[in-house]
């Protein structure tokens, strides 16, 4: 599997094509981000399907790649709506992912990275003011 094809893969990703994580991913692969740490295809498939579910217009974009022996890291943004708050404004949540691969080239290893407080409760209407005043009185 080529890295550009794996790239193409996230950033052209509908609900239709979650089915198709068995052909970049290891049917083992173990999967970590700040919501969840599941092993297994099934379960990686059901994290994606219930991102279609929560939020509408969801798309990646990798920004940038880094390559190194023993796997990459994958800069990205994901651009989406959230239907019943903040009028269906996009929102983008920037990340890392950091990905290793098995003898056959599929991902066995991803663990994505992203700041959940400023990337995501700070847009909440109700959270968000409370973790902005919190950032405002501890910011130096």
């Amino acid at each position: 599997m080529a890295l550009a094809d794996l790239i193409t893969f996230y950033e052209e990703l509908t609900p239709q094509s979650v089915e198709r994580f068995a052909d970049f991913y290891s049917s083992e692969a173990y999967f970590k981000d700040p919501f969840n740490e599941v092993r297994g295809l099934q379960a990686i498939e059901k994290i994606f399907t219930h991102m279609y579910r929560q939020i509408a217009d969801p798309k990646f974009s990798v920004t940038e790649t880094l390559v190194a022996e023993n796997g990459v890291m994958l800069v990205w943004a994901l651009s989406f709506r959230i239907r019943t708050w903040n009028r269906g404004q996009m929102q983008v949540m920037r990340g890392v992912s950091h990905l290793r691969f098995d003898a056959d080239g599929k991902v066995n290893y991803h663990r994505d990275y992203w700041d959940t407080a400023e990337e995501l409760y700070m847009k909440l209407p109700l959270l968000g003011s409370l973790m902005r005043g919190l950032r405002k009185a501890l910011a130096a």
